[in-house]
């Protein structure tokens, strides 16, 4: 078990308390910007949040961290985004009025962590690296999960905030506890986890996914961002994916460790993440109600992105250039 004093110490050594995120090229280009590069290191994250979290993945990079300490940090921007109200504090509550936490991360190792069911914690991502780094286990939920973060230095804050409180009483007045409000006509508003994966210059590559889950959704529903090999997978001698989304169509078909073994099997990431897409059309009858996007990243540092419907993008640092992406998509407007 890690101590306060040694976990302060490891974040500090990390410039893990005082990150800012730096100054990166950005701009917006259409798909696709997909390929080959000799050129590492190389980032890819969801949305348009994912700009910011790329920045401070690349910052730690530079900084001489290791790619694990790129990814967790790299998320712990959106996760700490009063403003983001998908991910960390600010989130969407659950429809009783508890914001409630998934996320895990994975190392070049194979090793991982993840917590779900987390509540009152800005950094779920930093926890699940400490099950990862700290314990033989995997995944802690709920109270030990909490319980083990506070044992561990972390405080507890009020995740609710009065914009996320105001959206949550709204939509009970006009849903009456549906978890699912308007899907058709807003597939993307209430599930934007951020999903971040990386490769640095010795082609060691890491994952994170991070979520507040579905808005409004029924208390103690977790969904595809914890769980490894549904909302993240990573094998160093392949490649690594995440997914956003509906997580129980990614669950269903464990999307995340389908890209990867697809790509082990031959497929490009971009080959791969269609033919997961291709799966959730084939195999979940009820799939056109929602949104799913895939990321991939494979040893070569190519990459790849799909998604159900229009409307998803994706972050990618490569080449020295942080850009950001509209995914192309098996349904079209």
């Amino acid at each position: 078990m890690i101590n306060r004093r040694k976990f302060i110490t490891k974040a500090l050594s990390a410039g893990a308390l005082t990150i800012t995120p730096g100054i990166l090229r950005s701009a917006s280009r259409s798909f696709p910007f997909i390929g080959t590069s000799n050129d590492l290191p190389v980032i890819i994250s969801t949305w348009n949040h994912g700009l910011e979290a790329n920045e401070a993945a690349i910052k730690v990079l530079n900084n001489g961290g290791s790619i694990v300490d790129a990814v967790e940090q790299g998320v712990w921007v959106p996760e700490e985004d009063p403003g983001n109200m998908s991910v960390g504090l600010g989130g969407f509550p659950d429809r009783e009025g508890h914001v409630t936490l998934d996320a895990s991360i994975m190392g070049p190792d194979g090793n991982a962590g993840s917590v779900c069911f987390l509540e009152n914690i800005v950094h779920p991502i930093s926890v699940a690296r400490l099950v990862m780094d700290s314990t033989p286990h995997v995944m802690l939920s709920g109270e030990g999960a909490l319980q083990f973060a506070l044992e561990n230095g972390f405080k507890k804050e009020n995740l609710l905030t009065p914009e996320a409180e105001e959206a949550w009483k709204n939509a009970l007045h006009k849903t009456g506890y549906d978890p699912k409000p308007n899907w058709e006509n807003e597939p993307n508003k209430f599930h934007d986890t951020i999903g971040l994966l990386g490769i640095d210059t010795n082609g060691d590559m890491a994952g994170a996914c991070t979520t507040s889950g579905l808005g409004f959704k029924i208390r103690g529903r977790v969904g595809d961002s914890p769980i490894i090999g549904a909302g993240l997978f990573v094998d160093n001698e392949i490649g690594c994916a995440t997914a956003t989304g509906m997580g129980e169509l990614v669950m269903k078909t464990v999307g995340s460790f389908l890209v990867v073994e697809l790509m082990r099997n031959g497929r490009t990431p971009q080959e791969a993440v269609e033919e997961a897409i291709l799966r959730i059309v084939k195999k979940v009858p009820d799939h056109k109600k929602y949104q799913i996007g895939f990321i991939a990243l494979n040893k070569k540092g190519e990459t790849g992105a799909y998604c159900l419907k229009p409307g998803f993008n994706y972050a990618l640092y490569k080449d020295g250039e942080n850009k950001l992406f509209d995914s192309n998509s098996y349904y079209k407007k």
